[in-house]
């Protein structure tokens, strides 16, 4: 599982949300998301925004870049 898979669960669960309550939320879908959790797809850099956006973190650190 890559880094950014990881910290885009950790910030979902921390959050209490479900794969397809943050669908709704950011207009993704469900399947995306499962596919970027468990490392079988990476978003474009719109998604990467988006995410960040929602998340209140910065790109660098979703993709790893810093902590």
């Amino acid at each position: 599982m890559s880094i950014f898979s990881e910290r885009l669960k950790e910030l979902r669960l921390e959050r209490n949300l479900s794969i397809i309550q943050l669908s709704k939320l950011i207009n993704y879908s469900d399947v995306a998301i499962g596919r970027w959790e468990r490392g079988e797809r990476i978003p474009n850099i719109d998604v990467l925004i988006t995410l960040a956006k929602f998340f209140k973190v910065s790109t660098d650190y979703l993709c790893g870049l810093e902590d």
